[in-house]
C-alpha cells in the first residue's frame, strides 16, 4: 500500500508547491518538564499540525550539540540530543507523521560542525593527523594577523587562532562552529554518509542550513561594500560583516559540484527533497543557479521576503526578478522563520487579523513551495525581552541595536489560562509573553473568525487548486497598492488580486471572471459586470477562460 494513498505516488514531485510547517523543537511542546520542547511534544501535536492542511514538517536541529548556537553547532550528526529525546523517539515521530500523511524534513548543517565534534577534536591536534585537513586551516600573515580580512556573521574575524597547530581555522559563524573543508574529498564522502544515515531512517527531505557557505575561495581579502543594505542576518550597519562584499568566503562555483553529489544521493531515494537556505547579496541569482537543471537542489529560499519591507512594490520586486531568472528551477518562499523578527511585528500587523490573512494569501498564491513558521498561524507578535533574558549569542553581542533571535523563538502558547501557556509544567527556557496568551491555540480554536481558522481555510482551498500549487505565474504592474497576478495549469487559469491598501479598491476585470464556488470567507473580493471590488486588505480569486484579456486598471 502506498505511504500516502491520497496522492499520486507515481510522481515524486510532491515538494513542488508543498506547504512545509517549520517546527522549532525547543519551543514547540515540553513533555518531560524540563522547560525545553522535545520530540515527544511534536508527536503529541501531530494531529494539530495535520489539521492545518500542510504537506510536511521541517524540524529545526535536534542533534547532539553543546548548544552554543542552539543545535546549529552539531557534535554528532547521527545523535539526538538527550534534551530532545532519543533516536527511537525520532523513529516514532517519522512513523506517526507518515500515518497522518505528513512528510518529514530535517535540518542538516553541513558547512560547519561544533568544535566539540570528534572530527574537529582530532583535526586540531596536529598538522599531520588523519583529519588534519578536514577543516579550513591557514597560517597567519607574517605579522601574525589572520590570513584574510573575512568577517564572521556573529561578529569579529572569521578566523580563530589555535595554539596546538599554531594556525587559524575558519568559522563563518561562531568560533565554536569551525568550517569543514569541502575541498577535501574525504570530507564530502563523510558528510554524504551522514545524510544517508537519515535517509535510511525514512526522512523525506532536508532543509540545508547556509548551504552556499560549504566552499570557500582563494584566501584573498574581500573588498569593501559600497553601500550597506539591510538583508541577510549578518548584513546590518552594526555588524562588520555587512561592510564587505563577500566574494571569496562563500558562494563559490565549486559548491555546485557538491550539490550535484548531494542530489545524486537523494535521487537514490525517490520522493525525497531538499531546500537550501541562501544568504547572499545576489540571493535570487544563487537560488536560480542552485535549483536549475534538475541535478542540483530541488528548491531554495532566501531572506528577500524576510526583511522589514512590506510595501507591495517591495514584495513584488523579488518575485518578478525571481521569475525572470529561475528558468526550470523552483523557489521556496517564507515570510518568517527562527532567524527573523516575527511577521506580525516586522510587517506592522500585530492584532490585525485581516492584514495577516492578506499576507498569508499573498504567500500561498505565489509560484513556489512555502515554509510556514510555527506560530504564524496564530499571528504571534515578537516577544519583547530584556537583555538579562537573552540567550542568543547574536543578540547578546549586538545589543541594543540588534536584539537577536530570541523574540521569535519563545514557546508556543497552547492554552491561554494554563501555566506557561500549556507549553511546559516548568519555567521555560525563554519566557512566554503575556501578549501571546490571548492568541493561544485553544482561544483561536473557539473563535471561528480567528487567524488559525482562516489559515486552515486558505490552506485547504489552495490544496484544491492545482493552478495555485504547481501553475505558471504572470504578474501585472502594481495598481494602487493592489498586486494582480495570474496562475495557470493545464488549461485552468486563475486571476488573483491582493489589496494592500487600507481602503476599498475597484479594478477593471474580465466579464468572464467567475469566483470559485468553494472559496472560503477570507477570499472576500467581488467580481461583477467587469469590475472587481476589494475591501481593505481584500483577497480575490476567480476562474477565467484563457482567451479573456485582463488589464487591471482603476
Amino acid at each position: 500500500m502506498p505511504l500516502f494513498p491520497d496522492q499520486d505516488v507515481s510522481r515524486h514531485d510532491w515538494w513542488r508547491g508543498a506547504v512545509i510547517y517549520q517546527i522549532y523543537p525547543r519551543s514547540f511542546l515540553d513533555t518531560d518538564g524540563d522547560g525545553i520542547g522535545d520530540l515527544q511534544g511534536v508527536i503529541d501535536r501531530l494531529d494539530y499540525i495535520a489539521s492545518l492542511g500542510v504537506d510536511a514538517i521541517w524540524l529545526s536541529p535536534f542533534f547532539t550539540s553543546p548548544m552554543k548556537d542552539f543545535g546549529y553547532d552539531v557534535s554528532d550528526y547521527r545523535g539526538v540530543d538527550p534534551m530532545f529525546g532519543t533516536l527511537e523517539d525520532f523513529d516514532r515521530l517519522v512513523a506517526a507523521a507518515h500515518e497522518r500523511g505528513l512528510r518529514v524534513t530535517i535540518d542538516q548543517v553541513l558547512s560547519h560542525s561544533s568544535d566539540q565534534h570528534p572530527w574537529f577534536q582530532e583535526s586540531r591536534q596536529s598538522r599531520d593527523n588523519p583529519r588534519a585537513d578536514w577543516y579550513v586551516w591557514a597560517d597567519p600573515k607574517p605579522d601574525g594577523a589572520p590570513p584574510t580580512n573575512w568577517q564572521a556573521i556573529f561578529g569579529g574575524s572569521a578566523w580563530q587562532w589555535d595554539t596546538r597547530r599554531c594556525q587559524y581555522y575558519l568559522h563563518n559563524f561562531l568560533a565554536e562552529q569551525p568550517d569543514l573543508n569541502f575541498r577535501n574529498p574525504e570530507v564530502v564522502e563523510a558528510i554524504l554518509g551522514e545524510v544517508r544515515f537519515w535517509l535510511e531512517r525514512g526522512v523525506d527531505g532536508f532543509r540545508l542550513d547556509a548551504i552556499n557557505f560549504c566552499t570557500h575561495g582563494e584566501l584573498k581579502d574581500n573588498p569593501p561594500r559600497e553601500e550597506i543594505a539591510e538583508g541577510f542576518i549578518g548584513v546590518r550597519s552594526d555588524n562588520p560583516y555587512g561592510y564587505q562584499r563577500h566574494l571569496h568566503d562563500k558562494t563559490q562555483p565549486e559548491n555546485l559540484i557538491f550539490l550535484q553529489r548531494l542530489r545524486a544521493l537523494l535521487d537514490e531515494y525517490p520522493g525525497t527533497t531538499s531546500v537550501g537556505e541562501v544568504g547572499d547579496d545576489d540571493a535570487l541569482g544563487v537560488m536560480a543557479d542552485y535549483t536549475r537543471g534538475g541535478n542540483r537542489l530541488h528548491m531554495c529560499y532566501s531572506f528577500n521576503l524576510l526583511t522589514d519591507r512590506a510595501a507591495p512594490e517591495d514584495l513584488l520586486a523579488p518575485l518578478t526578478e525571481m521569475e525572470a531568472r529561475i528558468g526550470d528551477g523552483w523557489p521556496c518562499w517564507a515570510l518568517g522563520n527562527h532567524d527573523v523578527t516575527r511577521l506580525a511585528t516586522r510587517w506592522r500587523a500585530e492584532g490585525d487579523t485581516a492584514r495577516l490573512r492578506l499576507y498569508l494569501a499573498f504567500l500561498l498564491t505565489q509560484r513556489g513551495s512555502v515554509c510556514l513558521y510555527q506560530g504564524e498561524e496564530l499571528g504571534l507578535p515578537e516577544a519583547e525581552l530584556t537583555f538579562e533574558q537573552l540567550v542568543d549569542p547574536a543578540g547578546i553581542t549586538f545589543w541594543p541595536s540588534y536584539k537577536g533571535r530570541d523574540g521569535c523563538r519563545t514557546p508556543l502558547p497552547w492554552r491561554a489560562d494554563a501555566p506557561h501557556g500549556g507549553f511546559s509544567t516548568a519555567s521555560p527556557w525563554l519566557p512566554l509573553p503575556d501578549a501571546h496568551r490571548p492568541l493561544a491555540v485553544d482561544r483561536q480554536e473557539d473563535n471561528p473568525d480567528s487567524l488559525l481558522h482562516a489559515t486552515r481555510a486558505l490552506l485547504a482551498f489552495r490544496r484544491r487548486q492545482p493552478a495555485l500549487v504547481k501553475g505558471e505565474i504572470r504578474y501585472h504592474p502594481l495598481h494602487d497598492d493592489v498586486i494582480c497576478l495570474e496562475r495557470e495549469h493545464r488549461g485552468e487559469r486563475l486571476l488573483v488580486a491582493l489589496n494592500f491598501a487600507d481602503e476599498t479598491r475597484a479594478l477593471d476585470a474580465p466579464r468572464e471572471a467567475r469566483p470559485l464556488d468553494d472559496a472560503p470567507s477570507p477570499i472576500n473580493g467581488t467580481w461583477q459586470d467587469g469590475r472587481l471590488t476589494l475591501p481593505p486588505c481584500g483577497i480575490a480569486i476567480a476562474r477565467c477562460p484563457d482567451d479573456a484579456r485582463w488589464v487591471p486598471a482603476p
